[in-house]
């Protein structure tokens, strides 16, 4: 008979089993097998995902609002807020046109819908009205309009993340205007409200392996291993664009804070994870938040940069709308030249941007873009339908990595960073620093 288990080893496997980032993984494998062996019942799963992406979603804007107010109240400084936010939009365009002209050389190089010689004729365009249930790209100045909520009420109700974070910005400004001592009530409520919240979210977060097992089960039972075949140059192409991306990444974080890519991935490898399983970067949004706050960056700046990135610094979906645009001209036959590649970037630019919470809005930007261009068919983008699922890994990853890249840069440009707490946090988080509470009354106006 085999000795049995030593208490140290069982203690080892027991911690080991505890870990979110392991129970993920364990999760996924399960639910691709499911998914793989049992498709119909792996596409039955959905739900099981989609109920926990809106529990943390019901969460997300009440607690952008009590960040934000919270941040920007202990702060004492509103121009504080106009420098962040003016060098996190400089930050997101220079870096969304860096991530469309990679794609583009990716797409020039690598060449993934050559020799495909599709006729846009034969194509069915149905797929892409049910994904995009006939919305269109809003101009800018209805864009603009958009981020001004008809009500507050509204902008919590319909959580809209840039609409949420103005009126948190409006209030903090008025609050900081007749000072905090007048209000102390108020304060204290947004700041333990905040507190709360992320209580629940704890609560919420115990379900994420559940969730990723419906996510995977699904995937895989819906659309099968076997499409990645299908795609596979394409697939190639923007993996590869995005890695390479993540490393100039790296190399962004390194040269500006001193800091290790590998060890902030290692820091929120459980986030990475769930967001991955989930095919969703809102729903590690709060916990991604309060890790970057505990890495070292202040409040008022991680509430700035992270909700307003989710909108404005999708670089992942950058990267694929650049490669899908030159993907689906080349499977048509059409050699765009490098004004209409140009022309690429230029409409991509525009249409990239505010992208998150429209239905479809991918398709949208691809329908919009053959349009500007004028020599690709727009029916091309129906192509799009059987690998727009496969690449959300790719735009996942890629999307959370620059915007907490992003948040660092950020805070460091504008002196909101604490290098020495970010150091300490990434080599060994359990031993970290708390995060300074402040009992006495916040900083006045």
């Amino acid at each position: 008979m085999g000795q049995p288990a030593s208490p140290v080893r069982r203690g080892r496997v027991s911690r080991v089993l505890s870990s979110l980032f392991v129970q993920v993984l364990i999760a996924a494998v399960i639910g691709i097998a499911v998914g793989h062996f049992w498709p119909e019942f792996g596409g039955a799963l959905k739900p099981i995902g989609d109920g926990f992406i809106r529990l943390i979603k019901m969460v997300i804007a009440p607690l952008i609002f009590c960040v934000v107010v919270v941040g920007i109240a202990k702060a004492g400084d509103m121009r504080s807020v106009g420098r962040i936010g003016l060098k996190a939009l400089i930050y997101f365009e220079v870096v969304t046109t860096a991530a469309l002209a990679l794609g583009l050389v990716a797409g020039n190089l690598v060449q993934p819908g050559a020799g495909l010689d599709i006729d846009p004729a034969t194509l069915d365009t149905s797929g892409v009205t049910a994904k995009t249930h006939g919305e269109q790209m809003p101009g800018p100045a209805e864009f603009v309009l958009h981020m001004i909520p008809e009500s507050a009420v509204a902008a919590f109700a319909d959580n809209e993340l840039l609409q949420v974070l103005l009126l948190a910005v409006l209030f903090a400004a008025g609050l900081l205007h007749i000072g905090i001592g007048r209000a102390p009530q108020v304060f204290a409520f947004i700041e333990q409200t905040g507190e709360i919240i992320f209580k629940i979210i704890g609560y919420v977060m115990r379900l994420a392996p559940i969730a990723v097992f419906g996510s995977m089960a699904y995937l895989i039972g819906q659309y099968g291993l076997s499409s990645l075949s299908t795609y596979a140059t394409l697939i190639g192409a923007c993996y590869g664009a995005a890695l390479l991306f993540c490393v100039v990444l790296g190399a962004l974080l390194k040269a500006f804070t001193g800091l290790s890519i590998l060890k902030f991935l290692r820091y929120t490898r459980e986030e990475f994870a769930l967001a991955i399983g989930t095919a969703s970067s809102e729903v590690v949004m709060p916990r991604i938040m309060e890790k970057l706050e505990r890495a070292g960056c202040r409040k008022e700046a991680v509430g700035l940069v992270i909700p307003t990135g989710y909108s404005f610094n999708l670089d992942g979906a950058s990267i694929y709308l650049s490669l899908a645009t030159l993907f689906m001209a080349q499977a048509v036959g059409v050699d765009l030249t490098i004004g209409q590649q140009i022309t690429v970037v230029l409409v991509l630019i525009l249409t990239s941007k505010g992208m998150a919470g429209i239905p479809g809005s991918a398709f949208i930007a691809l329908s919009a873009t053959a349009s500007a261009v004028g020599v690709i068919p727009v029916a091309a983008v129906a192509l799009m339908l059987g690998a727009d699922r496969i690449m959300d890994t790719m735009r996942v990853v890629t999307n959370l990595l620059g915007n907490c890249v992003a948040t660092f840069i950020v805070s460091k440009w504008d002196g909101a960073f604490d290098r020495d707490r970010a150091v300490a946090t990434l080599a060994d988080p359990a031993s970290a620093p708390p995060l300074p509470r402040e009992e006495d009354e916040p900083a006045k106006a």
